[in-house]
């Protein structure tokens, strides 16, 4: 295993003026309270140097800290890309979301990729659902969409890479839990070829109805390999309240790890990028031993081939 440690908070906004968010300070905190020790196997350990934070947007587009999350992006890609042609599992710790394009860029060029993204959010924010010429947005709120190649091509198009950084009909997105509201942002998701379990339907069909949605989609494109992307939001806000935009209903920490176990076990997984805990909204560090507990008991050592290693 490789653990990078991926200390942004670029593709998020100010809480309030002023405001600078906490998350860049999660994978020190992580490994304070004792991941290391808990993951249990060899691992090397890089810390990536933090990029500078700056809630205005750059000249050229209305995307906070747009052109600095390319550049984080590429370094980043290198990192994970190293990973992979090692044929050692990467752990990407950040951070916000905007971690997931960096770590998808590095993956992809090994070939085709599917996308498993646990999030209490899809994501999926694109010029085609709000004004990107008025409107200041973060990445974290738009990282599906510039996965699937929805966005400005300066965070859509990549070197090495044709087309998107995954195909629509290789991501499964679990966990949103806003799809219901009346003013729902992002409704144009329902129409992709995106596979979603929202928490609603995650609660009616459960953990086994599920897993098997996920195994099918990954059965369908078994020469590829695939990325997991875990924003700690997907968790019930009871269990995991130190994130910027906490919820409920969300999955359980026994949920999360019985759905991770299955994939992180199977040798076409490249890696796992997680994000969006914030130590700043933990000052007791419970909720980094939580996180530290669930990324420990998962079976990297038992993985498996059950299918074609890319």
């Amino acid at each position: 295993m490789d653990v990078i440690l991926a200390p942004t908070n670029l593709g998020l906004s100010p809480l309030s003026p002023g405001h600078e968010p906490g998350t860049w300070r999660a994978p020190e905190a992580l490994m304070a309270a004792g991941l290391a020790e808990a993951l249990g196997v060899e691992a090397s350990v890089l810390m990536l140097q933090r990029p500078q934070y700056c809630p205005v947007p750059p000249a050229g587009t209305l995307i906070r800290n747009g052109y600095g999350i390319r550049a984080f992006s590429l370094t980043l890609a290198e990192r994970v890309a190293q990973s992979v042609r090692n044929g050692t599992f990467a752990l990407v710790l950040g951070g916000d979301c905007s971690i997931l394009l960096g770590a998808l860029v590095g993956a992809r060029r090994n070939g085709a990729l599917s996308l498993i993204h646990f999030d209490g959010h899809s994501d999926f924010r694109h010029p085609g659902n709000y004004d990107a010429n008025r409107i200041m947005s973060g990445v974290a709120g738009m990282d599906l969409a510039l996965a699937t190649g929805r966005g400005e091509p300066f965070l859509t198009q990549w070197p090495e890479i044709e087309g998107p950084l995954v195909q629509d009909d290789h991501v499964i997105q679990i966990g949103e839990r806003e799809s219901h509201d009346a003013d729902f942002a992002w409704p144009d998701i329902a129409s992709t070829a995106i596979t979603q379990i929202d928490i609603f339907d995650f609660q009616r069909i459960g953990i086994a109805a599920t897993s098997a949605k996920i195994q099918a989609l990954l059965g369908s494109h078994s020469e590829a390999g695939f990325w997991i992307h875990f924003d700690v939001d997907v968790l019930d806000q009871v269990v995991m309240p130190a994130v910027d935009c906490p919820g409920s209903p969300g999955l359980s920490v026994a949920d999360m790890m019985s759905l991770l176990n299955l994939l992180v076990s199977d040798r076409r997984c490249l890696g796992m990028t997680v994000s969006i805990y914030d130590p700043e909204k933990d000052p007791d560090g419970h909720c980094a031993k939580t996180l530290v507990a669930l990324l420990g008991q998962l079976a990297y050592r038992e993985r498996e081939s059950f299918g074609t290693v890319p």
